[in-house]
């Protein structure tokens, strides 16, 4: 169980669903994703990142597991016409491939 989990918090670097791990952000800007910044990327300034903030406050390692998926807020976020995901929708995608990889360990 234990390298299950110690697996899964490798796979999850944004709460968002976000793929942290090829972000043209993250060497530039020193950015290590939200997970480990406690929910503080880089463009988070003095609060940390809504989504991330939602997600602590309800105690989930991302929001594909929680109960409310994908939440408004998820969607308003990933659905922005101007920041939100290219592909549309990709965040959310992710969280359902990353929950489903959890269900097969």
């Amino acid at each position: 169980m234990e390298c299950t989990k110690k697996h899964h918090e490798i796979l999850v670097t944004a709460f968002c669903g976000l793929e942290c791990t090829g972000c043209e952000w993250k060497e530039s800007c020193g950015c290590e994703g939200c997970v480990a910044t406690g929910g503080m990327p880089f463009h988070a300034k003095d609060e940390p990142c809504p989504i991330a903030a939602c997600a602590m406050s309800k105690n989930v390692s991302f929001c594909g597991v929680c109960r409310q998926f994908p939440g408004k807020l998820l969607n308003d976020y990933s659905f922005d016409k101007e920041h939100g995901d290219n592909p549309p929708g990709q965040r959310i995608e992710n969280c359902k491939l990353k929950k489903l990889s959890m269900e097969w360990r």
